[in-house]
């Protein structure tokens, strides 16, 4: 059983930590989402995660356990006019595909509903094919969108020649 909750500023050291092993790092390679092939170096640091929490329309979604309270997941979200951003999932590596993924996503559908939200947006690296199927599994579509993937070094260094690629996904709410 999961928790939800909004997260606050002191949610973000374990924020961190929780986004950095989902995505980069030997740890990532223990869940099935990891992005370790395709960048090296952090995912985000706290600081950067603060930025996101403060932007006006803004919240990181957090997902707890029940039983102990322990952070298992997370989702950044966005209300950009009609649509609602989703960005940054992220589920402890080793508790990957138990379903905490889905029910963060089902989560902000919900959210971007109360908010008067028509559809969500999010935007996926192009060559992340297993990724872009489940999110088509749960609905979403991809469309003619793409967007130049950030060149901040921060936050992860390309490890291959091509230019990485975002792939934008909609999904229309009923």
């Amino acid at each position: 059983m999961l928790r939800f909750s909004p997260a606050t500023a002191a949610d973000l050291p374990a924020l961190n930590r929780l986004v950095n092993r989902a995505y980069r790092g030997e740890t990532s390679a223990q869940g099935w989402t990891t992005e370790a092939a395709l960048l090296a170096g952090q995912r985000t640091d706290e600081a950067d995660l603060r930025d996101q929490l403060e932007k006006p329309n803004a919240q990181f979604l957090l997902a707890r356990r029940a039983t102990d309270d322990e952070l298992v997941g997370s989702v950044f979200l966005e209300q950009q006019g009609a649509e609602l951003y989703l960005g940054m999932l992220s589920v402890e590596p080793t508790l990957q595909a138990g379903g905490i993924g889905r029910q963060l996503v089902q989560a902000a559908e919900s959210h971007a509903r109360t908010l008067g939200c028509t559809a969500v947006r999010m935007t996926v690296i192009s060559v992340r094919h297993e990724l872009l199927a489940w999110y088509e599994r749960l609905g979403y579509r991809r469309t003619p969108e793409t967007v130049a993937f950030p060149t901040d070094t921060r936050f992860g260094v390309p490890l291959q020649a091509a230019p990485l690629v975002l792939q934008v996904l909609r999904k229309k709410l009923g």
